[in-house]
């Protein structure tokens, strides 16, 4: 099997050369051909989780790369999933409550990274409301607000298509294109959205060093911060309420969307739970929280020094908050930008043009 940095060179010389002679990159391909993506040791993990159902090929993650990139999936032709999943601020809109579907209405919840969700296995959404990335695409998909599509008239677009229904016929083995199909195309491309060749991978691999203040910054950060964004995915998947808010309000129209994972388990403990996001490539992500309310990281720093909302689910790790000195949150901050993945980023602004 191929591993991944091989599979993105031949991504990219496939659509280099379907570019520069007009020509389909799959039209001579007869095959799937599978392949396990290589995975750094940084990542602190164990193998590539997939679901037998959908299991990666070279051809089914470029079709699902393509269907990502398609803003004729959504209801007006100019909204793809990548408007706000965006390579560049490593799969993020930038946005607090982004305006970029096809509504122009407010979303309720800011737009998560993509990076590494192959391994998020405790749910997907800030609520973890969604099991796998297979049912989490219909969410954007159709969601009036976001790309707001019809997948009667979204199944007919891509048949009404040559190009699309070759690809969908190569990579599931049917001439019928299945709303299931898009959905698992595009979950096979952003499984390969591994982020794992920072400045800090690079040092944990021996071929970097950290500056003397990263190298504080990362004391500080194992000191106080690893217990929820725990080293190698720099989250531990899970979900915690971090004192954002001291009550949570259920206006009935939103159906608990405020009240955290509560809304998914009932669980009075998850009363204001969110999911833990990674801090890989976190300079890039802001603004910050499930709500984007903390415009920089300096904001989110002191919200876990003094403005932490005592209340019955908070996390018992905050009770007394974080509180560290100028010259911690400096060396912390330095640290945090070492997991820029500047590697990552670049292969996939050039992937995606």
């Amino acid at each position: 099997m191929k591993t991944l940095p091989n599979f993105l060179l031949l991504i990219g010389l496939a659509l280099t050369t379907a570019c520069s002679q007009d020509i389909d990159p799959f039209e001579q391909v007869q095959q799937v051909h599978y392949f396990i993506p290589e995975v750094s040791s940084t990542l602190q993990v164990s193998g590539f989780p997939q679901p037998e159902r959908n299991v990666l090929s070279e051809e089914g993650v470029l079709l699902g790369k393509k269907l990502f990139f398609d803003p004729k999936l959504s209801s007006n032709g100019k909204v793809s999933c990548a408007t706000c999943h965006m390579p560049q601020l490593a799969f993020t809109d930038g946005e607090s409550l982004g305006k970029l579907g096809v509504s122009g209405q407010a979303l309720l919840r800011t737009s998560p990274t993509l990076v590494n969700l192959a391994w998020q296995l405790d749910g997907l959404f800030w609520d973890g409301g969604a099991n796998d990335l297979e049912s989490l695409n219909f969410a954007p998909l159709t969601h009036p607000d976001e790309m707001g599509a019809n997948l009667e008239e979204l199944v007919q677009y891509l048949l009404s298509s040559v190009e699309y229904r070759q690809h969908f016929e190569l990579v599931f083995e049917s001439e019928l294109i299945q709303s299931a199909h898009i959905s698992r195309a595009i979950s096979q491309y952003v499984r390969t959205l591994i982020s794992q060749d920072s400045k800090y991978d690079q040092w944990q691999m021996g071929k970097a060093s950290l500056s003397d203040l990263e190298l504080k910054g990362y004391q500080v950060y194992k000191n106080n911060c690893s217990s929820c964004h725990r080293e190698g995915l720099f989250t531990d998947r899970y979900f915690h309420n971090n004192g954002l808010d001291k009550e949570y309000p259920n206006p009935p129209e939103l159906e608990g969307l405020y009240q955290g994972r509560f809304r998914i388990t009932s669980n009075p403990k998850d009363m204001g739970a969110y999911k833990t996001p990674t801090l890989r490539n976190i300079e890039l992500t802001a603004p910050y929280m499930h709500d984007g309310r903390f415009k920089t990281l300096e904001e989110v720093l002191d919200h876990y020094q003094n403005g932490i909302q005592i209340n019955e689910s908070l996390a018992p790790q905050l009770i007394r908050g974080i509180v560290l000195s100028p010259e911690e949150k400096s060396s912390l901050l330095a640290f945090l930008s070492s997991l820029t993945d500047s590697v990552f980023i670049q292969k996939h602004l050039q992937l995606s043009n």
